[in-house]
């Protein structure tokens, strides 16, 4: 037994054990015949054996205490206790040095359990609930020569197991392909998992997909237990994984193990020619938007990544009981179970049946959201990737299903996109899927429209530019419902009397701008021809709808420019500086299962030449004409305006 200096044995025989580390003389220390100390090593510093054969304590203190440890030394404690008791440390007391180099900390090892041993600093809680035996090991450091210097007393008890957990448990993962980390995750109660054999266990275990393990806890309970498990899903055949499909559920081997899954991580991925679905059709996704108060409260969630070599990005947290049935990605995805407290154990039933994993066509659009909002709830949306922003060039597309009698109102929360392009521009594209809605173009340099009111199904579209440095594109809008009657009722009363000057209004509107652009050009004036019978779908990106050019319309123009059709009249002093070749067409008639595309890309030559390329969106002097289809008749009262074709031109500087 170790005991203070100055102290005294019961049976008056006290043993002083000193020893030589160079020059200097070390006081180990002062022991009693009687106690748990079994031998004492002099090699190095010192290695002092402890054997405890049932309930007890000790206490025990580093070389020279009180005073300080010599510099840069270590000393180690043999702890030696049958595999059936268990062991606690608790830090009487203890000084820290001043170090210059090195740090002091304690390591611990058990080295009939596990090869790893466990690094704490002095402060830190120390571990208990120790099973077997163990080594306990102090480490100093180079000191400043300032006081204090290291010192460290602490106690250790030795004690029977407490609601010890000794029951083993079959994991079969014969059929299942995944990957399990089961880990202990508190230092204050050491836990060890046993596998096959009471002599190897760890803290932490690896389990692989394909074998049957047998595994047993070393512990007081298993609330400190956690599993972290992953599972790879590759199509590498595209025809064969159209005809399949996966749910994505925690296998029942785990949700039959008393132990909370604290992560279940599924590694989507396909070859380049096929798109990634997911989709939830009896709970539905929503997405957590904390600071718009639509939150994820319930027992889990999932934190979804799309990946491919050059990009990463985040769509977002989402959790269930939402209005997203599907989500389409082009790139590879990383789906994340993350759980919350005990209540996943009550809850995790229902999570088993509830997303689908598919493998479809490919898909050009980075990103697609189909939702079927309930007409009763507020829906928030963010544009992914919220915290970085949208990535550069991306084009993300909501499908948003609008409930009978009911119409959408939609409002954006920002009052711009909040950037500046370096290359190509952002849009947002607003489109009801009806044959003659009228579709909503805004830029990145335009104020956003504050509310739209949408009776048809409707499409929104994101597309992103470069933008400058430091800036991001990351956008939220809302989207209520009211009843259609209540709408018109309202529109009615407010515009009951101004109907025809808002109709007159816009169309004055419309020609004031094309009046403003023929006299600013009144040496070249703008010939516009509108064709009922041209086929108006916004022509898509590069590489979208893969046609050979005289099977699609892209060589087909809404609208003709002058220079297009009489350039040849034109001599040099005549002649644009620049001259614009095609004009943007926004897409019309029903859109369902394919998104609308966003508008041509493409560049104007530096060269004197005219060159049509797809490497860049519109530039900022480009005009634009919009084939908006209105009702054949409108009226108010005796008003009937027939509304037929060309709304003008727009030319925007």
């Amino acid at each position: 037994m170790q005991i203070l200096p100055g102290d005294t044995c019961p049976d008056q025989i006290i043993y002083n054990i000193d020893s030589r580390l160079g020059k200097d003389r070390v006081h180990i220390g002062t022991f009693c015949r009687t106690g748990s100390v079994s031998r004492v090593k002099a090699q190095g510093l010192c290695i002092i054996e402890s054997t405890f054969k049932g309930k007890s304590s000790a206490t025990l203190m580093s070389a020279n205490y009180p005073l300080g440890l010599p510099e840069d030394e270590l000393m180690t404690w043999q702890f030696v206790l049958p595999s059936s008791l268990r062991a606690d440390i608790n830090f009487i007391n203890y000084t820290k040095p001043n170090c210059e180099r090195k740090y002091e900390r304690v390591e611990y090892s058990l080295p009939d359990y596990s090869p790893d041993a466990r690094v704490l600093s002095l402060d830190e809680v120390q571990p208990v609930n120790i099973p077997g035996s163990f080594n306990l090991s102090l480490y100093g450091c180079d000191q400043d020569g300032v006081k204090p210097e290291l010192r460290l007393i602490f106690k250790v008890i030795v004690n029977y197991p407490k609601n010890e957990e000794n029951v083993t448990y079959k994991i079969d993962l014969t059929h299942e392909k995944t990957n399990l980390t089961v880990y202990s995750k508190s230092s204050m109660n050491e836990c060890l998992i046993c596998v096959h054999s009471s002599r190897n266990c760890r803290a932490n275990v690896t389990l692989e997909y394909g074998r049957t393990y047998f595994v047993t806890f070393l512990c007081q309970n298993l609330e400190n237990i956690r599993i972290i498990a992953e599972q790879s899903i590759v199509c590498w055949n595209a025809r064969t994984c159209e005809n399949l499909f996966f749910r994505l559920a925690v296998p029942s081997v785990l949700l039959q193990l008393p132990i909370l899954i604290e992560t279940f991580t599924w590694k989507i991925q396909a070859l380049e020619p096929v798109n990634i679905e997911i989709i939830s059709s009896i709970l539905k996704l929503k997405q957590h938007i904390p600071n718009l108060d639509q939150r994820c409260n319930g027992s889990y969630s999932y934190i979804i990544n799309g990946s491919n070599p050059g990009r990463s990005w985040s769509l977002g947290y989402f959790c269930p009981v939402g209005d997203i049935e599907k989500i389409q990605i082009k790139d590879n995805v990383t789906i994340t179970l993350k759980t919350f407290g005990k209540r996943w154990f009550n809850e995790s039933n229902a999570q088993k049946g509830d997303l689908k994993l598919f493998f479809k066509p490919v898909l050009q659009e980075d990103c697609i959201f189909t939702l079927s909002p309930d007409p009763k709830t507020k829906v928030y949306v963010q544009t992914p990737n919220w915290l970085e922003g949208l990535l550069s060039f991306m084009s993300v597309y909501w499908n948003i299903s609008v409930p009978p009698k009911q119409v959408a109102q939609l409002t954006f929360l920002n009052e711009r996109m909040g950037i500046t392009c370096e290359k190509s521009r952002a849009y947002i594209y607003i489109k009801e899927q009806s044959t003659k809605a009228v579709e909503t173009v805004c830029r990145d340099d335009n104020v956003l429209p504050k509310t739209l009111n949408l009776r048809q199904h409707f499409w929104i579209n994101i597309t992103n530019c470069k933008p400058s440095a430091k800036q991001q594109l990351s956008l939220q809008f809302l989207v209520t419902f009211q009843k259609n009657s209540d709408v018109t009722i309202i529109i009615g009363v407010v515009a009951g009397g101004m109907g025809v000057l808002a109709v007159i209004g816009l169309l004055i509107c419309c020609i004031k701008k094309k009046r403003k652009s023929k006299r600013k050009e009144s040496h070249n004036p703008v010939v516009g021809v509108y064709n009922t019978n041209v086929n108006t779908l916004l022509p898509g990106r590069q590489g979208i709808f893969k046609r050979e050019r005289k099977r699609n319309d892209s060589h087909v123009y809404a609208v003709i420019e002058d220079v297009m059709v009489y350039g040849h009249l034109l001599d040099n002093s005549t002649r644009p500086d620049i001259a614009e070749v095609g004009v943007y067409r926004p897409f019309s008639g029903p859109v369902s299962t394919a998104p609308p595309s966003p508008p041509p890309i493409r560049k104007i030559s530096k060269s004197s030449g005219l060159q049509e390329s797809s490497n860049m969106l519109v530039t900022d002097c480009e005009s634009y004409t919009f084939a908006c289809h209105m009702p054949e008749n409108i009226h108010n009262g005796d008003l009937n305006v027939s509304y037929n074709g060309h709304m003008g031109s727009r030319n925007n500087k």
